[in-house]
């Protein structure tokens, strides 16, 4: 496997972010049997705000945010498209509920993962239960939807 992750980190506190991301990234992919290019923003709540209004029309700020790619050109490995994950609401939420950040950040790169992969769980209560056990899977505890379906 040759997965390719790329990560643009415009926090100024992402380092140690960015290295978890991209030993998870690469570690999902090979779970996955993907031999593929994932691109990562890791960035701020006001950054991540703008994205979730411009592109989604909602005037908040989120957790992560996922943009799938069209079909691969031939001869080339497919790029999955790009994740955005803001640091600021990992480091809050994983302070909330007493995880370790990179534990949060994961969580949020398999529920990214698999959205750009097609799963969506807000299309049914069956959907929403096949992207959990997906997460479980690539996570190996529960995931962001741990909880629903």
């Amino acid at each position: 496997m040759s997965a390719r992750v790329f990560i643009n980190v415009e926090h100024p506190r992402g380092a140690y972010a960015a290295r978890v991301l991209r030993t998870r990234a690469r570690e999902f992919l090979s779970k996955l049997g993907l031999d593929a290019e994932l691109s990562i923003l890791l960035t701020t709540d006001e950054a991540i705000r703008r994205l979730n209004r411009d592109f989604r029309g909602i005037d908040r700020a989120t957790d992560v945010l996922s943009f799938p790619a069209g079909d691969p050109l031939p001869g080339q490995a497919p790029f999955l498209g790009d994740l955005a994950i803001s640091l600021d609401t990992a480091r809050r939420r994983a302070r909330e509920d007493g995880r370790p950040l990179s534990r949060e950040l994961a969580r949020y790169l398999a529920h990214g993962l698999l959205h750009l992969l097609g799963y969506d769980h807000e299309v049914s209560e069956q959907e929403a239960r096949r992207m959990a056990e997906m997460e479980a899977s690539l996570l190996g505890e529960e995931g962001m939807l741990g909880g629903e379906g």
